[in-house]
């Protein structure tokens, strides 16, 4: 993400709000008093008040065994952290927490203030037993115990400012432009404080306590850890770790059996892996983006539940959200933001709606009938603090009892550049009729028992469906493609 989505991103959000005093309080991990951000009271408060946010943003996995299943180990995990010990502060003791799982597919973990620990189905699929979701779990309760979150937001009062990030166990917490328009400043602040190397460290450290305490083989987690590593090395994305805030995925992934050794040594026998008994948790869970809720397929963007479809200009990628559905160009100095307006009941008054705003100021606007749809469209000019002048392109449109809201912008010097581009994707939007895109379905992931020894690669099917490559299925099993795969193992096979 450049300078230009991050600057547009903070002038239409609104400036991050910063907490307004520090709270001395005493760290329920190391018993030591420190400057934090929050008191612990508002912890609970500001972590409350963003996991509505959060799960409107995302969507919970519809799965209820596997929400159950995920906040009974998270709960294992808390009667033996930093919460439920004999030392523990007052004000700390029998914290509740909220365990969920979103319905996001990227491969994610991230925790908020006050207890709420978030895990996605795009990382459910990525492991292979409970001993490294009790390490995620663990970590994440780590996060929260520590009270990072507020440190940071002490760290920023002092002047030093964070850098925009996020944290999928410090590495990406999936967020972007899309994600960030969606969301309140305050929830937005707490998602995108970065966690220092330390603080990760810390986490992992406490990821592999109370797994190894509760018996659980914590050496497990570093496998985890080779996952990322080969993720961000497919995508070309991997960061060296003395350039990144946070320590990399192979650093850790050599660490953390380190880490289970040293509590081996306390005494601590870690035996438990229950490899099928996760595995038979997350036989088919949907993998991947879901195609009932969007995709873009030969530069056109479809959504088979509302039954539309509109064009994707060339050079622009798709980040499709649960709420908004966001287009960017190569260069990130272009963005269209597609989502359903819930609060007007025509185009026109959702396109006044938006023009009302302060600081926006209208050059023109029109009815408008893409398609034989009722629409209006307008262009507005919005002057950034920096004093970068944007021009926004709006278009509303009516179809399905639904409001449908183009927003479209760039610099206003850029924007003769991309104007027809702009105007190209309201006019293209349009009812879908194709029977095979309306009735397409989620991949899921089967579980498969090898009646047979082979490479990993031979037990694959010969097309694999929606763009999915045989790398990406080695990944989710933790082996290699030429990896030979022994008769009677569990393997994950994406279905269709």
């Amino acid at each position: 993400m450049d300078s230009f989505i991050k600057t547009t991103i903070l002038i239409v959000v609104t400036a991050l709000v910063l907490p307004s005093c520090v709270s001395i309080q005493t760290s329920p991990v190391s018993g030591n008093k420190r400057a934090y951000g929050y008191s612990w009271e508002q912890e609970l408060q500001l972590g409350k008040e963003a996991d509505s946010e959060i799960t409107a943003q995302y969507g919970l996995y519809d799965d209820e065994e596997l929400s159950n299943y995920v906040s009974k180990l998270g709960n294992e995990l808390l009667e033996i952290s930093h919460f439920n010990r004999e030392d523990t502060p007052e004000e700390y003791k029998n914290t509740d927490f909220t365990f969920r799982v979103l319905a996001s597919p990227v491969v994610n973990a991230f925790a908020l203030p006050g207890g709420y620990v978030y895990v996605t189905r795009g990382l459910m699929a990525h492991l292979e037993n409970e001993a490294q979701l009790m390490v995620v779990l663990g970590h994440e309760i780590g996060h929260v115990a520590a009270r990072h979150a507020s440190q940071r937001a002490a760290e920023q009062q002092f002047g030093q400012l964070a850098i925009i990030g996020g944290a999928v166990l410090g590495e990406s917490i999936g967020l972007d432009g899309g994600n960030i328009l969606q969301l309140s400043s305050q929830t937005a602040q707490l998602l995108f404080l970065s966690y220092s190397r330390d603080d990760e460290r810390e986490s992992d450290q406490l990821g592999v306590e109370y797994s190894a305490m509760k018996g659980y083989k914590a050496a497990e987690g570093g496998e985890f850890f080779t996952s990322l590593k080969r993720i961000s090395e497919k995508s070309g994305q991997s960061i060296p770790s003395h350039l990144s805030s946070h320590p990399d995925p192979g650093e850790r992934e050599k660490n953390i059996p380190e880490l289970a050794a040293e509590w081996a040594q306390k005494g601590y026998e870690q035996t438990i892996v229950d490899n099928e008994e996760y595995l038979n948790m997350i036989d088919n869970i949907m993998y991947g983006p879901n195609p009932r809720e969007g995709f873009e397929r030969n530069g056109i963007f479809y959504h088979p539940d509302l039954k539309f479809q509109f064009p994707v200009p060339a050079g622009f990628s798709v980040i499709n959200q649960a709420s908004a559905v966001i287009l960017v160009n190569e260069n990130q100095d272009a963005i269209v933001q597609f989502s359903i307006d819930n609060e007007n009941s025509t185009p026109e008054a959702s396109v006044k709606a938006f023009l009302n705003q302060e600081g926006v100021n209208t050059t023109e606007q029109s009815s408008t009938n893409p398609n034989g749809l009722n629409g209006y469209e307008a262009e507005a000019n919005l002057q950034q603090e920096d004093g970068t002048s944007l021009t926004i392109d709006i278009t509303a449109l009516s179809y399905n009892g639904n409001i449908y809201r183009f927003l479209s912008y760039t610099t206003s010097q850029q924007f003769g550049e991309y104007e027809q581009q702009f105007a190209a994707v309201p006019d293209g939007f349009d009812r879908l009729t194709d029977s095979s895109i309306l009735n397409i379905k989620p991949v899921r992931l089967e579980l498969v028992k090898t009646t047979r020894s082979g490479s990993f690669s031979s037990f694959l099917p010969s097309n694999l469906p929606m763009n999915i490559e045989p790398l990406d299925i080695a990944i989710i099993n933790q082996v290699q493609l030429d990896q030979n795969i022994s008769a009677g193992s569990w393997i994950k096979i994406p279905k269709q």
